[in-house]
C-alpha cells in the first residue's frame, strides 16, 4: 500500500543508487561479460500476490541488475557511436519522468510545446537548416529516417496525383529509390516500413571512404522517369565520411519530381563546428534530415529529430486527427511525429543546448574529433595497427595486423579497459572506435589505446594477458 511521503523515500533511493553508479564509471570496467541468462536469473521470480515494499524492489532491481549494466555513459565506451548524458541533460530527464506530460498536444501540456518549438529554433540554427523547417521529436534515427522518407513518399506521389493517405500504395505510381551503397540500416529499414522495397532500391557505388559518388549518381538518375527518392548521408558509420551534398543537391533541385533525404545520425552535428561545417556544405539543398540528439549531442535515451523543410509535407504525412481530439491551430506534436502519447523528450536536448551554448557545443564536436585523430596516431604508431579511414569526424576504422579482429575486440571487452564494436568493411573484418562523449580526455584514449595495442600483441604472439589466462568469462557480444 502506498503512503503519503514514499515518493520522497523512494526518490532518494534511486538518487542515491544513481550516484553510486555515476560516480564508477571512471573506475569500472566499461564492458563486463556477463550471459544475459545470469540476468534473468536474478530477477525471474514469479509475480508476487500482494505488492512489495517499492524501496525493497528498487534495491533488489539495483543490485541484481549491475553486474550486467555496460558503462556506456562513461568516458572509454567506443563500440558505437554513443555519447554518455551531459549533466544538465540527465537532470532534465529525471524531470521528464516526475512532471510525467504527454506532448502529445499543446493543450495536454502547454509548457512541452512552447519547450519544443523554442528548441527545433535553435537546433535549425545550429544545424544550418532553413528556419522554416519542421522538427518531429522522435525515438531515434530509425524513426526519424522513417518519417522523413514518409513525407518524401507522400509528396512524390502527390506530385504523381496520387494520395497515399486516402488510397495507400497498392497501386501507385513507382517511386525509385537511390541510395549509396553504404548507407545505413535503418534507411533500409524505413524503406521496407514504408512499403519501397529495400531490394528494388538503386544502390549507388561509394568511394573507398564510404561516401557515395556524385558522377554515378547522375548517371542513375538520367535514366530514371517518374518520382525518384534520394537517400544521402552524413557520417558514414564506420567512416564518418560523409556524401558530396553540394553535388548531390544541385543534382536534385534540377530534376523536377525528386525528394534528397539526408541521414545524419551523428555527422550533421559536424555543423555546429566552423572548422568541421565545410564538410556539410549543400545539406541545406535538401527536403529531409535524420539526426539524434542522445549521439554527439550526449542527451539521454532516447531523442531523433526528423526534419522536414517543408512543414505541410510532414503534416500531411503523419496528421493524426479525431473526434476527440479539439482542433488547433497551434503546433500539436502528434502531427510531426508517428506517434500520439509520448514523453516529454525536448526537455533534456533543451536543457543540452543552453547548458553549452553555441561555443560549448562546437567544442564537444571539434573535442571528440581531436581525440579520435589521436586515437588513429597512437594505433597506427608502429605498425600496430592499419588505419583504413581518413579520420574526418570522430570515427577510426582499423585492422591489427597478425590478429583476428574479434579477437581482439573479445579480449579488448574481456580487459575492461573500453569497448570496441566489429564490422565488415570491403569484404573483411574489422573493428570500430567511435569518440563520442563529453567525459572522454586524452587520457582516456591513451589508455584505451594502451590495452588495444597489449591485446593485438598477445594474440600476434600468443601469449594471452595474465588476467586472461583460463578465463571461463562469460558471453562477450560484438558490436556490429
Amino acid at each position: 500500500m502506498y503512503r503519503r511521503g514514499m515518493t520522497d523515500d523512494v526518490l532518494e533511493l534511486a538518487a542515491r543508487l544513481a550516484g553510486e553508479w555515476l560516480g564508477s564509471l571512471d573506475k569500472r570496467p566499461v564492458g563486463i561479460p556477463v550471459d544475459p541468462a545470469t540476468m534473468r536469473d536474478r530477477l525471474n521470480a514469479p509475480l508476487p500476490d500482494e505488492g512489495e515494499d517499492p524501496h525493497t524492489v528498487i534495491s533488489d532491481m539495483a543490485a541484481a541488475l549491475e553486474p550486467g549494466l555496460v558503462a556506456s555513459p562513461g568516458p572509454r565506451y567506443f563500440g558505437f557511436v554513443t555519447g554518455g548524458s551531459l549533466p544538465a541533460a540527465l537532470a532534465a530527464d529525471w524531470l521528464v519522468s516526475a512532471w510525467d506530460q504527454n506532448s502529445a498536444m499543446q493543450v495536454m501540456s502547454p509548457a512541452v510545446a512552447a519547450v519544443e518549438e523554442i528548441t527545433a529554433g535553435w537546433l535549425l540554427d545550429v544545424l544550418g537548416l532553413p528556419a522554416q523547417a519542421a522538427v518531429g521529436f522522435v525515438t531515434g534515427g530509425q524513426m526519424a529516417n522513417f518519417s522523413c522518407l514518409a513525407a518524401g513518399r507522400d509528396s512524390l506521389l502527390a506530385g504523381a496525383g496520387w494520395d497515399v493517405a486516402a488510397d495507400g500504395i497498392i497501386g501507385a505510381p513507382e517511386i525509385t529509390v537511390l541510395a549509396g551503397a553504404q548507407a545505413h540500416a535503418t534507411i533500409w529499414k524505413a524503406l521496407r516500413l514504408l512499403g519501397l522495397g529495400p531490394a528494388r532500391a538503386r544502390r549507388i557505388p561509394a568511394d573507398s571512404q564510404g561516401a557515395m559518388i556524385a558522377l554515378d549518381l547522375r548517371r542513375e538518375l538520367a535514366g530514371v522517369t517518374g518520382p525518384a527518392l534520394v537517400c544521402a548521408q552524413a557520417g558514414e558509420v564506420n567512416t564518418g565520411a560523409v556524401d558530396p551534398l553540394g553535388e548531390i543537391g544541385r543534382l536534385v533541385r534540377a530534376r523536377p519530381g525528386t525528394w534528397l533525404h539526408v541521414d545524419g545520425a551523428f555527422g550533421l552535428w559536424a555543423a555546429a563546428s566552423t572548422a568541421l561545417r565545410p564538410q556539410l556544405a549543400g545539406a541545406e539543398l535538401a527536403d529531409s534530415w535524420a539526426t539524434d540528439a542522445h549521439k554527439w549531442l550526449n542527451v539521454p535515451y532516447d531523442c531523433g529529430l526528423a526534419i522536414v523543410a517543408d512543414p505541410a509535407r510532414l503534416t500531411a504525412a503523419l496528421g493524426l486527427q479525431a473526434a476527440y481530439l479539439p482542433a488547433s491551430a497551434a503546433r500539436d506534436a502528434l502531427n510531426l511525429v508517428p506517434e500520439a502519447s509520448r514523453r516529454a523528450r525536448v526537455l533534456p536536448v533543451y536543457a543540452a543546448l543552453r547548458a553549452l551554448g553555441r561555443r560549448g557545443l562546437a567544442a564537444q564536436v571539434d573535442r571528440c574529433c581531436a581525440l579520435a585523430r589521436r586515437a588513429a596516431a597512437g594505433l597506427a604508431e608502429g605498425g600496430a595497427a592499419e588505419v583504413l579511414n581518413d579520420i574526418t569526424l570522430n570515427q577510426v576504422l582499423f585492422r591489427v595486423p597478425g590478429a583476428s579482429a574479434d579477437d581482439v575486440i573479445q579480449d579488448v571487452q574481456r580487459d575492461g579497459t573500453c569497448w570496441l564494436g566489429g564490422t565488415t568493411w570491403q569484404g573483411g573484418k574489422a573493428i570500430r572506435l567511435s569518440v563520442s562523449g563529453w567525459s572522454t580526455t586524452e587520457a582516456d584514449i591513451d589508455r584505451s589505446v594502451a590495452a588495444i595495442r597489449a591485446a593485438a600483441e598477445a594474440r600476434r604472439t600468443g601469449v594471452c594477458p595474465p588476467d586472461q589466462q583460463n578465463s571461463d568469462a562469460g558471453q562477450v557480444i560484438l558490436g556490429q
